[in-house]
């Protein structure tokens, strides 16, 4: 989730989520590490309360030692989804990273768990996560810093207010580092739900830009210097919207379903 998800009027992003993790029988852990309000935890466990679900733990993992109590790693042994709030993400990278609670949310994942996260949370999910890095459409030598994040998956890196805050030359720069992982770039209200066959549909009001950096032909990235701007050639982007899927293995996109034209004879015409 690109942060700033609709809370109030219509959560349909959160609504997902809770379905995904199986409705009025779901078990929700909230993990709100990331962020510095108090209130931040109670306020999804009352949204996805409100929205249904069994049972929604809020589990306030402050400190190192607080990840490898026995009691938080009960609660997520025992839940169908995780949620990470939003925040500053080297706050969850360094108060989880290498704990029993992130290897709980490794091989929870894997063997079926939903892990979700909003904004820094969802920039923590990647192996390689963006710290933190400069605004602006250019990609440039020293635009972004990157860090190691949860490891959920190695096949993307993931960016999020992405156009709210013009976040395209931060993710062009991390991915021309090394072109292998797809960039995607997270615009507020707007989520990708990866299924297990790694391919992800887009939910929101707003878009997802996917970069695949695996064409690229050239990249200046070796010879700039710093605050440089770097020139890089051949990289593929695609915007997506709601309803719209991406293979993250294939590298392969697919537009959202076309609404059926309208029957000419129901209706009215105006003159």
């Amino acid at each position: 989730m690109g942060g700033a998800e609709e809370k109030i009027r219509d959560p349909a992003i959160l609504r997902r989520f809770a379905e995904r993790c199986g409705g009025p029988a779901a078990r929700v852990a909230i993990i709100p590490t990331a962020s510095m309000l108090p209130e931040t935890g109670w306020t999804y466990q009352g949204i996805f309360r409100s929205l249904g679900v069994a049972a929604a733990h809020v589990l306030p993992l402050e400190s190192r030692a607080d990840c490898r109590a026995p009691e938080a790693l009960a609660v997520l042994g025992d839940v169908d989804g995780v949620f990470l709030t939003g925040g500053n993400q080297l706050k969850l990278s360094t108060t989880l990273g290498g704990t029993p609670v992130a290897e709980r949310l490794i091989a929870g994942n894997r063997g079926g768990m939903h892990v979700a996260g909003t904004s820094a949370g969802a920039a923590f999910l990647s192996e390689h996560m963006i710290a933190f890095g400069d605004e602006g459409a250019t990609p440039r030598a020293d635009s972004v810093r990157l860090a190691p994040g949860l490891g959920l998956t190695r096949l993307a890196i993931i960016d999020q207010h992405f156009r709210q805050r013009d976040r395209l030359g931060r993710l062009l720069t991390a991915l021309a580092y090394n072109p292998h992982s797809i960039g995607i770039g997270l615009d507020e209200d707007t989520a990708a739900f990866v299924g297990p066959d790694d391919t992800l549909e887009v939910v929101g009001s707003g878009a997802i830009t996917v970069i695949d950096p695996s064409d690229i032909s050239y990249s200046s990235m070796d010879s700039a210097k710093r605050h440089d701007p770097v020139c890089v050639l051949d990289v593929r982007l695609h915007v997506l919207i709601a309803g719209a899927r991406y293979d993250l293995r294939a590298r392969r996109a697919t537009p959202p379903p076309v609404d059926p034209a309208p029957d000419p004879a129901v209706g009215s015409a105006g003159v």
